[in-house]
């Protein structure tokens, strides 16, 4: 019987602690702050709203190995097809994605798009600054 129960409460407590464990995660896939800031940014691309999306983004926004950072809003402006068009549709993704926030950083989320061929080849990257979130880089899973 004392078997038993020194088993229940050691399960208990494992349990107490995986709880404890997954509860910011929890708390973190529902902030508000990323969802306002979500809603902003996928409109502002839907739209092909240049200047919008420069104001939600940091720069210099990193970009896949070898090329080159966008590091105005005008070369964003200039560029606008590499980020949002050209390995996959961002408008046509970003109305069913959602952001997943990086588990090892509470301040970084990601957004990924599929290729035509139904890969997620394209990862849209996020970072929490003073001016709020923002767009910090693309990454492409091919190159």
């Amino acid at each position: 019987m004392k078997q038993r129960v020194s088993a229940f409460i050691r399960l208990f407590m494992l349990c107490v602690f995986a709880i404890a464990l997954c509860a910011p995660a929890v708390a973190q896939q529902n902030d508000p702050s990323i969802e306002q800031f979500w809603g902003k940014f996928k409109a502002a691309v839907q739209k092909s709203d240049k200047t919008s999306v420069a104001s939600l983004a940091q720069f210099p926004m990193e970009m896949p190995y070898g090329v080159p950072k966008i590091r105005t809003s005008t070369q964003l402006a200039r560029r606008w097809r590499d980020l949002f068009n050209v390995q996959a549709n961002a408008a046509k993704c970003f109305e069913d994605a959602k952001p997943v926030i990086d588990p090892e950083n509470r301040n970084r989320f990601t957004v990924g798009c599929k290729d035509e061929a139904g890969n997620e080849v394209v990862v849209y990257g996020f970072v929490s600054t003073k001016r709020g979130w923002k767009l910090k880089y693309l990454d492409n899973i091919n190159e």
